[in-house]
């Protein structure tokens, strides 16, 4: 009995392993190729139309109106779209497989402090979530680590690699910081008062001051030219210290974001918030401050219970008109971060402007990454990296992404979705 029940176990196992999709990582552009015809949203709030692309080896090298394609490879995009390819700012993407199964998940550290820690080394090429991105326009995408306070570096990747070193678009871009809660409960969404709104708030305020002794500690070490003993934590802040590092702010209220300035006037960290659904509040603050913020999936509640009930759908418009540089972002995990697209097309039903939505999620979030001189738009000399599609990318129903490049390398669109839908009609004859 004992030895049929092994043999069911593994061909479940062998049966799920075989049944996935193989989808291979595309090989190096070998010849010139220019779309012509289409609609070229460049991503920087310009469109050009009935405009062509060349790109050669990877790069873009030719853009506009009347553009010499003789000798190359042609694609007409008559009637279709060119944008640059979509910039998830912020995920898990390729640390969490499966949230139910611990062995899938690679995202976190044991511990508060962890500094160390590189997102980029745990990243899955191999992650079956990652190919139903591409095909919504999204080719590259900031890796996030998660838990403790401070939680490691993200790191950018190009989303069609073989392992995370070719995965590696730019790596170590940001130190990971998680603010401490400063919300008093009964205040938030959802949540019922409670008695001890003191304790949680002192407890808070209590990690606040361990963050800022840390950052002391770590500053007066690495102003030491020969310290007695080698600290790995301090020594990884480094690049931090530096300034070539961007410190990632994870925080949500005005209070938390306030104690984030105070870090950055301290310790000279430009920083980034990440999440800071309250950010509208202190727009004018952010912007005074030169302080970028990337913002968190809409579709979801406010955070306060007196906030307006569509106040996360208004906020990337208030912001715009402020003058803070924002990228939007989708954390959703039940959807897998597909809808980022989506998600800007929203905010464009909120007073954004459709390239101005368009920019939040390509040249803004380049810029904010540190990556805006190699990708993020249609330019000479940038990657190529593109996206064509039949309808408008923004808009759910005509979404339809029928090309996509990363350097230059036209990526398969294929996934474990469109198995299954290719497999079914075939068996049910569906056409």
């Amino acid at each position: 009995m004992k030895k049929i029940s092994y043999i069911i176990i593994f061909s479940i196992y062998f049966s799920c392993l075989f049944g996935q999709e193989t989808i291979l990582p595309a090989l190096p552009q070998s010849e010139k190729i220019a779309l012509v015809n289409g609609t070229i949203h460049v991503g920087n709030g310009s469109v050009i139309e009935n405009g062509s692309v060349v790109f050669e080896k990877g790069k873009i090298i030719a853009v506009g109106l009347n553009v010499p394609t003789n000798g190359m490879k042609t694609i007409d995009c008559k009637g279709k779209h060119i944008y640059p390819g979509l910039i998830l700012p912020a995920s898990k993407l390729g640390l969490i497989e499966v949230n139910s199964i611990r062995a899938t998940i690679d995202a976190e550290e044991i511990g508060d402090f962890n500094p160390s820690m590189r997102s980029i080394v745990a990243y899955n090429t191999d992650s079956k979530v990652i190919n139903t991105l591409r095909p919504n326009g999204i080719l590259l995408a900031n890796v996030v680590p998660d838990g403790g306070t401070i939680s490691g570096t993200s790191s950018v990747v190009q989303l069609d690699a073989w392992n995370w070193e070719d995965a590696a678009y730019k790596s170590d871009v940001a130190m990971v910081l998680r603010m401490p809660s400063l919300l008093n409960s009964g205040v938030r969404v959802g949540q019922r008062g409670q008695r001890n709104d003191e304790d949680r708030l002192a407890m808070g305020l209590k990690k606040v001051e361990d963050i800022k002794a840390f950052f002391r500690e770590a500053k007066a070490y690495l102003a030491s030219e020969k310290p007695s003993q080698t600290n790995l934590k301090f020594e990884s802040l480094r690049n931090l210290f530096d300034g070539k590092q961007k410190l990632f702010v994870h925080c949500s209220i005005v209070k938390e974001m306030l104690v984030a300035i105070e870090l950055s006037k301290e310790f000279g960290f430009e920083i980034t918030l990440v999440g800071a659904e309250d950010s509208w509040q202190i727009a004018d603050v952010l912007k005074t401050h030169n302080i970028s913020v990337i913002l968190n999936s809409m579709h979801s509640l406010p955070t306060m219970i007196d906030d307006d009930v569509d106040q996360p759908y208004k906020t990337p418009a208030m912001l715009q008109k402020a003058g803070v540089l924002f990228a939007i972002n989708d954390n959703d995990e039940h959807n897998r971060y597909r809808n980022l697209p989506f998600n800007a097309g929203t905010a464009c039903a909120f007073g954004l402007a459709k390239e101005e939505a368009l920019q939040a999620i390509t040249l803004n979030t380049a810029k904010i990454l540190g990556i805006s001189d190699i990708t993020g738009s249609v330019e000479i000399g940038k990657h190529a990296n593109l996206v064509v599609s039949s309808g408008d990318l923004l808009d759910m129903r005509t979404n339809d992404v029928q090309a996509a490049f990363i350097q230059g390398r036209q990526v398969d669109l294929a996934n474990k979705q469109t198995h299954l839908n290719e497999k079914y009609k075939t068996k049910y004859g569906i056409k």
